[in-house]
């Protein structure tokens, strides 16, 4: 593997010389600097991390934290991510912990205490006190995707309004008796967002008059999850409603599959309505709402690259916009309902 100084010898400059145009500090005159540039072409010369590092004083890495990445959106969020790092030639430094685990509890005890990163994208996760003062302590700069926010810059959708918008879909077709499916287990909300899409549900009916129909079943973010909980709501014809509103297109498909093998209609007597847009979805059939996870990741490399190159740039929102995908998982209710 060839190394700086066989770059230096081939384009008949100083090693220094040769550090200075490839890092791009320092002085070097645009012919010497297209001569190096060649010679490390020639080469196939990757500049090694710590390399960089010592010219730039930065480690050319920034971390990432997820509550966990078996989840569709997360796994989608880190594939866009990573993509626009490498755009950028940046490492990507990934940690992920649920809450209240001690997995979690060591990201922000130890690991990013060692600081190896000259920037922060958190996602989909709610820091506690603690955790936002371990985060600001480190002083680096810190982008969020998700709904939370602590005055840093971020990318959003509106979960609460996305959620609303696929209750007022069920309630538009007529539905009353909605359960809201996903999302909180023991106690915890994987995700700030998912609990922001309850508050968006229960706000659509209080606002339709149905305070009392609201209710939540919880499960895991997941196919499985959503399957098993389905299979216990349907499974009792005396409670079984007539909508879903799914927390995410996982657990949405989930009920979609438990109500197949049940022998429950869908939607001839339940409907059911996610939000995502999975890559299963349409196979399925299910309403949803759209969002693109890539496009998030994306937007949130680019603010954090805009704080890296200046120190004082203020924080901003940008908020990722949603797209209603109508299918055939929703309808009226049956007319015995």
């Amino acid at each position: 593997m060839s190394g700086i100084a066989d770059v230096a010898r081939r384009a008949g400059v100083s090693k220094s010389t040769a550090s200075r145009a490839l890092s791009g500090r320092g002085y070097v005159s645009p012919a010497t600097q297209r001569r190096v540039q060649a010679a490390a072409d020639a080469l196939g010369y990757v500049p090694s991390t710590s390399a960089v590092s010592l010219a730039t004083g930065r480690t050319q890495t920034v971390g990432v934290i997820v509550p966990h990445t078996t989840n569709w959106y997360f796994g989608e969020v880190l594939a866009g991510v990573q993509h626009a790092l490498m755009e950028r030639d940046l490492d990507l430094a990934l940690y992920s912990g649920h809450p209240g685990t001690l997995e979690r509890a060591r990201v922000f005890e130890t690991y990013l205490g060692r600081s190896r990163f000259d920037g922060l994208i958190t996602v989909g996760i709610e820091p506690d006190q603690q955790e936002l003062e371990r985060i600001a302590a480190l002083g680096k700069p810190f982008v969020s995707i998700g709904s939370y926010d602590v005055g840093n810059s971020a990318v959003s959708i509106d979960d609460e309004a996305t959620a609303r918008l696929a209750t007022e879909h069920l309630l538009a077709l007529g539905h009353t008796d909605i359960v809201f499916l996903g999302g909180e287990v023991g106690g915890t909300w994987p995700s700030f967002g998912d609990a922001r899409r309850f508050h968006g549900y229960a706000e659509a009916m209080r606002s339709a008059g149905w305070d009392s129909a609201i209710r939540r079943i919880s499960s895991e973010v997941s196919m499985p999850g959503g399957y098993d909980a389905a299979v216990d709501l349907l499974s009792d014809a005396r409670r079984r409603p007539t909508g879903i509103v799914a927390v995410a297109d996982e657990v949405g498909i989930g009920a979609i599959i438990a109500a197949r093998r049940m022998g429950v209609g869908v939607p001839s007597q339940v409907s059911v309505v996610g939000i995502d847009d999975h890559a299963n979805a349409a196979m399925f059939a299910l309403t949803t709402l759209r969002q693109s996870p890539r496009e998030q990741a994306r937007l949130a490399v680019e603010l954090l690259q805009r704080h890296l190159e200046d120190a004082a740039a203020t924080p901003k929102r940008v908020w990722a916009p949603t797209r209603f995908i109508i299918r055939n998982s929703t309808s009226a209710p049956p007319a015995s309902a």
